[in-house]
């Protein structure tokens, strides 16, 4: 059984199709021009509806349509009463008329859900669709971490707890633009992070589950241009780092359970994935790097289990 699925997040724009040992996926960031630290909605929405023709298009010269038995779409951030964004729309209009018109089922899902799946898609984890696991999603404007439990072809989410100002992403990306790095600078501030070892000493903000971001990213950016640059990077995800590792090792205390999954775009951060396993007394599942970061297979995978189901 194969399904299609869609995505359409704040800076990504994707489509894939999976099936029992099959996958094929199309997928473009968003532009952001330099300088700037994001994209308004109106803009995301107009891009992902440019963008979707043009992967729909090359995305099936791949796949036999007759294969295909469900679609799926991301409608929402995340699946609680009140979640919107605008930019979603792109994607649940594209996905309603190629269900229409290939007479197939059609299943929504959060984005949130997305990245779960896609995460346990992507190292096989399947053993944490059997019993609850906490998880971690971390990304450009998300720092959450959940209490999930896959029923019924989807997630029952529940946030324990998270950031209370900006996410680990937003302070990375502040940092790295007034760095003159190009949004988003996950990769390059991690690269720039690894060319030296000295980081300037920094306080973390953590009360239980719950963190701040905020005075970590007033601090950095009062250094920037009387230390290096390097060392400014090296100290922002140091300093995500213990964080995270705090909060963590207060989740598993308070709730007694030890399976973690990590995803979410920040996830793909090879600093964070080489501090947290030696700093947390948890069982960590991270996301594969490829499969972290915005993408529309956690979405298919969810709609063709959901199909599945059904049978």
């Amino acid at each position: 059984m194969t399904a299609l699925g869609f995505d359409t997040s704040n800076y990504t724009t994707s489509t894939a199709v999976t099936g029992a040992g099959f996958l094929k996926s199309q997928r473009r960031i968003l532009p952001v021009k330099p300088g700037e630290r994001g994209l308004r909605q109106s803009d995301a929405l107009f891009a992902h509806v440019k963008a979707l023709p043009e992967l729909y298009e090359t995305l099936m010269q791949e796949v036999d349509p007759k294969r295909l038995s469900a679609v799926g779409v991301s409608t929402r951030p995340r699946a609680v009463e009140g979640s919107y964004m605008p930019v979603f729309l792109a994607g649940e209009g594209f996905a309603r008329a190629a269900a229409a018109s290939l007479s197939l089922p059609l299943y929504r899902f959060s984005h949130q859900d997305g990245h779960l799946m896609a995460g346990i898609y992507s190292g096989a984890f399947w053993e944490l669709l059997e019993n609850p696991f906490l998880a971690v999603h971390l990304s450009g404007g998300t720092t959450e971490i959940l209490r999930s439990e896959y029923q019924n072809g989807a997630f029952r989410t529940e946030i324990l707890g998270g950031t209370k100002d900006i996410s680990a992403g937003q302070l990375i990306d502040r940092i790295g633009v007034r760095l003159g790095m190009q949004f988003p600078c996950g990769k390059e501030l991690d690269a720039l992070s690894e060319t030296c070892d000295r980081t300037v000493n920094t306080k973390i903000s953590v009360t239980g589950m719950q963190m701040n971001f905020s005075g970590l990213e007033t601090k950095l950016s009062g250094m920037i241009g009387t230390e290096m640059p390097e060392v400014l990077a090296r100290s922002a995800l140091l300093a995500v780092a213990k964080t995270l590792s705090c909060a963590l090792t207060n989740a598993v205390l308070e709730t007694h359970c030890r399976r973690i999954l990590l995803v979410g775009g920040v996830v793909s951060n090879s600093f964070l994935r080489n501090f947290l396993p030696e700093h947390t007394d948890a069982e960590l599942f991270f996301s594969e790097p490829a499969y972290a970061t915005d993408n529309a297979i956690g979405i298919t995978e969810l709609a063709r289990r959901m199909e599945m189901r059904e049978y």
